[in-house]
């Protein structure tokens, strides 16, 4: 199978499209010519060892770009610039590779820039860059005309890629790993220096008689090359690190992590809260296993050996005596210590537990007691350890069949993923050289055939137990068997590549492998869209991140044509954990707030800010949100820091905001908008789901059947547009224009250094501007104009006439192109929604029978979202989904009016085309009073998030003219108290 992108989705355009305009003010280019001897071309110029790439901004400049940045993407403005160093955040699975690839090509395409190089900081995500260049490959050149360009991975063996990656005017783009050119330098030339500290230095530093006698890294610093960082946090962590990336001469770096640690001149920030809202991840939702305490066992588990502690000491959990009862608790024991004294002279340890011995050999780490009974670390005696983890592997087993079966016929291949202490727990090395399961294995095998052979699974897979699951562990060349590993050996190398390699493999439904168990290899570099279970055998509170054990999971899903899904109720992550529902979130929520600094719970004063007025299009303003912040915390709902408080729980029974009047009508949006601030709302309990319940009896009711008959029409859209509406649109745009300003020049005296690392350049002995006298020979605007877009020379024309602004043209070309560029498409697509026609379409229509075939595959959903349904005979099924306060409101005063008659939440899959996406409206419904009367309403909700009210309100603009064509009465409403009946 191919993997398909898609090239217009909104967020990743945002990162691309932030660090491209970081650039503005940079000569666009115009052509892919050849580089001149003598001039170059733009963005591009000569140095003795080849091409190299021309940035003419200066740094005021650059720090102007960064503050309009920063200030679009609501990021605090930067008061100066922090080097040429710009920072991208996005979440884990949102596709961050891909922004990096597409912004090579958009800065080539833009301003001609060709060097690239790529520094990764491990072999896995070496691996995984490679494997997005190459699977992405026909798409980029299909976006960007089959731009010829050449990738690599750095080799000290294969030196002249790096003369190659100099001296060629296509792009280039070079991987490269961190500890390829990391190492100290000695503070002399290498021509004196001895053979020995020759080999000590990375093959990059060296000189070399292929290379004409410079060094590798000497072309790398001609071609002023731009430096990707990805996940800089653990590639430039070091001082030594940052010097070595220094040493590359970086025209500009680009740092691109999920969690940085340094967020230079941060431009665009996706975290994980915003990345869970806009639907980009998979929802994560916890199955828990958890078995009760068992205070009658004699139970010890041994956490962890101290041995650098004199004497050698060991930590245990033991079940202690307290007032209350035995309870679990931790202790530090040394050698001679008994168990019975430390617990509190519990009885469960009266005799044999005594500590004989403590071992803390790396490795070997354990305990023996005076029985004779020895407990390796991480190891318990006792309670019902394999009971829970037998417990774990069924639960996955079965979820996975339900998500197959769910799954099969869309052509959704479904992976499961089992994390694991050790190897020998899943696979047995004998002596004879053959091999058998471990235990897990054992049960794994145990809960298929068990799952499959049920009557519910039963045909949904036709493979044996064994054909569906193997494990991804490094090998041990000395034994030739796996072994347990941290992830970051030379022994892992062999599992990356293969992982990397069957990616697509994996992915094929043909293929039987399903579930996958690993150690440690698959915690960084991997991750597989479509894993939809993840199962922690391994202990959730060890040093093992959560976030970093789901993230092998949270992308969107792909399909056996390599469309991604964005059907958010497909996309969920199951997480089988050893722990409370409550005691996950709260850890993973801990995770979360150390990594990127967010204070979950926490409203700020200006939290309500852009809720909208009575007009529903003004926001209230900074004013008004602290005075609904002061009402909320006077009545309890919050306290002085803004902090949530256990009042506030709109899902409680009989939940009721208590507001001023004057705040009464927001009362909806600002539950919402509270709602949103607590971390429990996005990770969802997997056991308390509902399967919805289809009430064929409203089906057909003649109420129904006349409803849908009125609103099932299909429909196509036209654009018309008056050309001298869009001059006069435009016209007034760019006259709206900042001023343009002439293009300066940066010019810096510095000392150069030659050393054995290259050429230094970081003595500044002289730093001025000036100002670029206006050229003498200008780029055809109009060729460009027509380019960006696909209007009449003629209309261009008139635009550029009436907008009184041509003679800025002469003072920065590029500049005033691109701007104008902008506006006029901005006037272009307003023009085209005012202007929309629906017409309906003979014959075509949404066939009712697939409401019946829904509810036959089952519609399962989170019950926190659910509302139940009072009169079952007013709706097709018992519950309605719910995603705001709004919502769920609507759906209960439709419920309880009695004038509606009948009333449904319309499918996903009834959606209207529009130039901007589909539209799925939201409530269809029949009322009687007089007469029977037909509505399809849109419930929106009043707040503004991240400028995405703006395309919902051109979506309803398109959905009126829609209903309109077919004579249905529609409208948009935030209660239902607003619908004349």
């Amino acid at each position: 199978m191919k993997l398909r992108f898609d090239p217009s989705l909104e967020y990743q355009w945002d990162a691309i499209n932030a660090v491209v305009r970081a650039f503005e003010g940079q000569p666009i280019a115009q052509s892919q010519f050849e580089i001149s001897a003598t001039t170059g071309t733009a963005g591009m110029a000569l140095s003795d060892l080849g091409a190299m790439n021309d940035i003419t901004l200066n740094e005021d400049a650059f720090l102007e770009n960064v503050r309009k940045v920063q200030e679009a993407n609501d990021i605090p403005a930067a008061d100066e610039l922090l080097g040429r160093e710009f920072s991208v955040e996005m979440e884990t699975g949102t596709g961050k590779t891909y922004v990096y690839l597409r912004t090579i090509f958009e800065l080539n395409k833009q301003y001609g820039l060709k060097k690239f190089i790529i520094v990764v900081p491990s072999v896995a995500i070496r691996e995984g860059v490679l494997k997005s260049i190459e699977v992405t490959k026909d798409h980029f050149q299909t976006i960007y005309g089959n731009v010829p360009f050449d990738s690599f991975v750095y080799d000290s063996k294969k030196l002249g890629k790096v003369r190659q990656f100099a001296n060629s005017n296509q792009i280039q783009i070079m991987v490269i790993n961190i500890q390829s050119f990391v190492k100290d330098v000695p503070d002399k030339d290498t021509s004196e220096m001895t053979d020995d500290e020759l080999k000590k230095l990375n093959v990059i530093n060296r000189q070399n008689d292929k290379m004409s006698g410079r060094k590798p890294i000497e072309f790398i610093q001609a071609s002023n090359p731009i430096v990707i960082i990805d996940e800089p946090q653990s590639v430039d962590n070091t001082a030594k690190a940052k010097g070595a990336i220094a040493r590359l001469n970086p025209v500009a770096t680009l740092r691109y992590s999920a969690t940085h640690k340094n967020p230079y001149n941060l431009l665009y920030k996706l975290d994980p809260i915003k990345a869970y809202d806009l639907r980009l991840v998979k929802r994560i939702e916890v199955a828990s296993v958890i078995a009760d305490d068992n205070a009658n066992d004699a139970y010890v588990k041994l956490e962890k050996v101290d041995y650098k502690a004199s004497p050698i000491k060991a930590k245990l959990k033991i079940f202690k005596s307290t007032p209350k009862g035995p309870q679990l608790k931790p202790i530090n024991v040394k050698q001679g210590d008994d168990l019975y004294l430390k617990s509190g002279e519990n009885p469960m340890y009266e005799n044999g537990f005594v500590i004989a011995h403590i071992d803390g050999t790396p490795g070997g780490e354990g305990i023996e007691f005076n029985t004779g009974t020895w407990i390796d670390q991480g190891d318990e005696i006792g309670g019902m350890r394999d009971d829970t983890m037998r417990e774990q592997v069924f639960e996955t087993v079965r979820q996975h069949f339900i998500k197959e079966k769910m799954l099969k016929d869309r052509g959704i291949k479904v992976l499961s993923l089992f994390f694991i202490d050790k190897v020998s727990n899943y696979r047995v090395y004998n002596d004879d050289g053959t091999t058998s399961l471990g235990q897990i294995g054992q049960w794994f095998e145990e809960a298929y055939n068990e799952v499959s052979s049920s009557g519910r699974f039963k045909g949904v897979m036709s493979y044996t137990a064994s054909e569906v699951h193997d494990g991804y562990f490094s090998q041990d060349k000395k034994k030739g068997c796996d072994k347990d590993t941290t992830g970051k050996t030379k022994e892992d190398e062999d599992t990356y590549n293969l992982i990397m390699r069957d990616k697509e493999r994996l992915l094929d439904p043909d293929e039987p492998l399903r579930f996958i168990f690993s150690h440690s290899a698959l915690r960084e570099g991997w991750d597989n869209p479509n894993v939809f279970q993840i199962c922690t055998l391994n202990e959730t509170q060890s040093t093992d991140r959560k976030r970093q054990e789901i993230g092998r999971g949270l992308r969107l899903p792909v399909n056996s044509k390599g469309e991604r899904v964005h059907d958010e109720h497909i996309n969920r992550l199951t997480v089988i954990a050893n722990e409370s529902y409550e005691v996950f979130a709260k850890s993973l929520q801990a995770e979360f707030e150390e990594d990127f600094g967010i204070k979950f719970g926490r409203l700020d004063k200006i939290a309500f800010s852009k809720l909208l007025g009575a007009d529903g299009e003004t926001p209230i303003g900074q004013e008004q949100s602290g005075r609904i912040w002061s009402e909320m915390q006077a009545n309890g709902y919050i306290n002085k820091a803004g902090e949530i408080l256990e009042k506030f729980d709109p899902k409680a029974p009989g939940f009721d905001l208590a507001i001023s009047d004057e705040f009464s009508d927001l009362k909806a949006a600002i539950i919402d908008e509270a709602s949103n601030y607590i971390f429990q709302n996005r990770i969802a309990d997997a056991r308390k789901r509902e399967t919805l319940k289809f009430n064929k009896a409203v089906q057909i009711d003649t109420d129904f059947q006349e409803l849908w008959e009125q609103i099932k029409h299909r429909t196509r859209y036209r654009v018309n547009f008056d050309t001298n509406d869009l001059i006069a649109h435009a016209v007034y745009r760019i006259k709206e224009l900042p001023a343009i300003k002439a293009m300066e020049i940066q010019i810096d005296k510095v000392e150069v250094g030659v050393s054995k690392a290259g050429i230094d350049t970081d003595t500044v002995l002289d730093h001025r501007t000036t100002t670029v006298s206006p050229v003498k020979v200008l780029p055809d605007i109009l060729a460009y104009l027509q380019k960006e877009t696909e209007l009449t020379r003629h209309t261009l024309v008139e635009i550029l006439k009436q907008s009184g602004r041509l003679a800025e043209f002469k003072i920065n070309p590029q500049q005033f192109m691109a701007l104008v560029a902008r506006e006029i498409s901005r006037a272009l697509h307003d023009l085209m929604l005012d202007g929309i026609q629906y017409e309906k379409v003979p014959g075509l229509h949404w066939e009712m029978s697939l409401l019946e075939r829904e509810a036959e595959d089952g519609i399962t959903r989170y019950l926190s979202n659910l509302y139940a349904v009072q009169n079952r005979t007013k709706t097709l099924y018992d519950h309605i989904e719910f995603d705001s306060e709004v919502e769920r409101k609507f759906a209960q005063d439709l419920d309880n009016n009695e004038n509606v008659k009948l009333f449904v939440k319309l499918p996903q899959w009834f959606k209207i085309d529009t130039p901007i996406g589909s539209y799925n409206p939201d409530w269809a419904f029949v009322t009687e009073r007089d007469e029977k009367l037909y509505f399809v309403r849109e419930t929106k909700s009043t707040t503004d998030k991240d400028d995405l009210r703006n395309k919902e309100n051109q979506k309803i603009k398109c959905g009126q003219r829609h209903f309109d064509a077919i004579g249905v009465d529609y409208g948009v409403v935030t209660k239902l108290s607003e619908v004349s009946f």
